[in-house]
């Protein structure tokens, strides 16, 4: 998700997940398009994972994609970047 980030020149500050989502606290210039930037990250990370989990994510993918094609982004202009990151970690839950 990093390396993905920093291709689109912007900067990946937290990174969390469930089992069946994740959350990104990113920071990204205006420049960039956001549904741009989310496709690579979710085109990147499915890429990934079914190469390192062949067998278990394989069987878990629904109609042939491993993610969704809907996302949520929303915009934290002016809460506390300590306040998102501590939201973003507390998402962690036991599987």
């Amino acid at each position: 998700m990093r390396d993905v980030c920093t291709d689109f020149e912007a900067e990946l500050k937290e990174f969390n997940g469930e089992r069946d989502h994740v959350h990104l606290l990113v920071h990204y210039p205006p420049k960039v398009q956001l549904s741009k930037l989310v496709n690579s990250l979710k085109g990147v990370s499915s890429r990934y994972l079914r190469a390192e989990y062949t067998g278990q994510v394989n069987r878990a993918i629904m109609h042939g994609h491993f993610w969704s094609r809907s996302y949520f982004a929303g915009s934290c202009g002016g809460a506390p970047l300590t306040v998102v990151r501590r939201y973003i970690e507390n998402q962690r839950r036991p599987v």
